[in-house]
């Protein structure tokens, strides 16, 4: 008895246990991904200077927590120095004199941690919707998930967001029976959300009409309906003001003073500028708002399926989401869907729709970069399908425990290249960057295992180097030319190419692709050609 007892407990720990090994070592063996250098270095402006003035088109909070992890590391950068966001970045990791592996690795653990704990919501959410065997379904596909172990494992700011969108929907559907207790909770959690990523500003209405529609839903009677609406419109305020002043708050430990001043290349003109300026959060939010929309306004390349574009794709996300998920997952998610639609489907609106609303409005961005767009998909889809369990069916559990087994053999064998996974109807990790480039595959993390694999297989041979990516070549011992500044015919020995820019080749770098002979990959991020 007391053996079955930890059974659940043991079976969590080893779950999360996994998924911290999987991501610390994830984290310690990849250089800087492209995003990372500008969060890390305004974060560690925030403790310098105590000041929004880098990076202004993302909030702060996620940052903060980066910057919670570099307080521990001694750094600090040259108050004179100045330069853009992300020369700061280079300036900060490469020029400064500090270890980078030691500043990313203190910046990244706070994410990986936030990370382990939103698993435990999606453990809670499922144990709420059909008891302690969803929830363990749930948190195994979350465990087990590429993508989120290794968007978790970065400091980015996707799931930090994600998982506090989650978290609010969760205690929205706890506050269906105990308002009193959850719905500040909810307010706390979208609060968190909205000063982590702008992206989660579609939330706030969806989030808001969930409170409106809980007593319709829950207590049909119409005169205790009506009651309990007039109830619940000042609740949804109550909500709506935590969210403001969660954001607020975040903003005044940056800066108690709030010292901020518009951009001179910043229109705040135009019927956009107007609405946003009627959003009662600080200044230099409502302007990170209006440099979103000017990055939108970008033509971006694009690649999917082996063919690249430029421009964006209604379907590219949906596409990439099919190519980068574990099969398993997908039908466990097909599966959790109808169920919850049939058995429960009030729990649809907490699950299905923000995720199906958040979806569609990502779809029309114009940047094709990833599936961390959405990664709140992989969060919010494994609770709906722990679900599966309300099957009544005696041998439902043989299925289910199968896919989930299928996840997770199809993550462990990738590891611990989790970045560049695809699954195997898409020829797995090693030809993701067949159909898709970017943060799906090669975001610059490769350059340690590059520098390695050079000295070892190829010492001594003359290096032609075509990198994407936030980090410095040099720094990891790489001594590669540009073989882009010389004629082809000089260029002779490994021609190295980041596999991103492999995707997007022409001109002169198609003409040495296609006279080179492929004879390596490293990291499935680059490829190696013999000329």
């Amino acid at each position: 008895m007391l053996l079955r007892r930890w059974l659940y407990p043991l079976a969590v720990v080893l779950l999360l246990g996994q998924m911290a090994l999987a991501m610390v070592t994830t984290a310690v063996q990849q250089s800087p991904t492209i995003d990372e250098p500008v969060y890390v270095a305004t974060a560690q402006f925030y403790l310098d200077q105590h000041q929004v003035l880098y990076n202004p088109e993302h909030p702060p909070l996620a940052k903060l927590f980066m910057a919670a992890g570099l307080a521990f590391t001694g750094a600090a950068l040259d108050p004179a120095y100045r330069g853009n966001q992300t020369n700061l970045g280079r300036h900060l990791l490469y020029e400064s004199g500090h270890n980078p592996f030691e500043l990313m690795l203190a910046a990244r653990l706070p994410i990986i941690v936030l990370t382990l704990l939103f698993g435990l919501a999606v453990l809670f959410f499922a144990r709420d919707l059909a008891g302690r065997w969803a929830g363990l379904i749930a948190l195994s596909l979350y465990a087990f998930s590429p993508d989120i172990i290794a968007h978790g494992s970065l400091a980015t700011l996707d799931v930090p967001a994600a998982g506090f969108v989650l978290v609010t929907f969760w205690m929205l559907w706890r506050a269906r029976e105990h308002p009193r207790r959850y719905l500040p909770l909810a307010g706390l959690a979208l609060g968190a959300a909205l000063a982590t990523r702008m992206s989660t500003l579609p939330a706030v209405p969806m989030a808001l009409l969930l409170v409106l529609l809980a007593p319709a839903v829950v207590n049909p009677g119409p005169i205790r309906a009506w009651r309990e609406l007039g109830k619940r419109v000042l609740a949804a305020i109550g909500v709506g003001l935590i969210a403001v002043a969660v954001v607020w708050l975040v903003y005044l430990i940056v800066d108690p003073r709030l010292r901020w001043t518009t951009p001179a290349w910043l229109d705040p003109s135009g019927l956009k500028a107007q609405v946003v300026d009627l959003l009662p959060l600080p200044p230099s939010y409502r302007d990170g708002i209006l440099i979103q929309f000017r990055l939108e306004q970008k033509v971006t390349n694009g690649f999917l399926l082996g063919e690249a574009y430029k421009g964006s794709l209604w379907y590219y996300l949906p596409v990439a989401l099919l190519i980068k998920t574990p099969i398993g997952m997908l039908l466990l998610w097909l599966a959790g869907t109808v169920t919850l639609l049939i058995k429960k489907w009030v729990a649809a609106l907490y699950l299905l729709v923000p995720a199906g609303v958040l979806m569609l409005v990502a779809m029309t961005g114009s940047r094709n970069y990833g599936t961390r767009y959405v990664i709140f998909m992989p969060m919010m889809l494994a609770v709906v399908a722990g679900t599966v369990v309300l099957i009544r069916w005696r041998w439902a559990w043989v299925p289910a425990t199968a896919l989930a087994g299928f996840v997770a053999v199809s993550a462990l064998l990738t590891f611990p290249y989790y970045l560049p996974y695809s699954n195997e109807a898409f020829g797995g990790t090693a030809r993701t960057h067949e159909n898709l480039h970017d943060s799906n595959v090669d975001w610059g993390q490769d350059l340690p295992r590059l520098s390695r694999h050079l000295k070892e297989k190829y010492p001594g041979q003359p290096v032609w180097l075509v990198y994407k990516g936030a980090g410095v070549p040099a720094y990891y011992d790489i001594e590669g030319r540009n073989p882009l500044t010389v004629p082809i015919d000089e260029v002779r020995g490994l021609l190295v190419v980041s596999d991103s820019r492999v995707a997007l080749a022409r001109n002169r770098l198609k003409q040495l692709i296609d006279s080179s002979t492929e004879i390596d990959q490293v990291g499935y991020s680059f490829t190696i050609y013999r000329r």
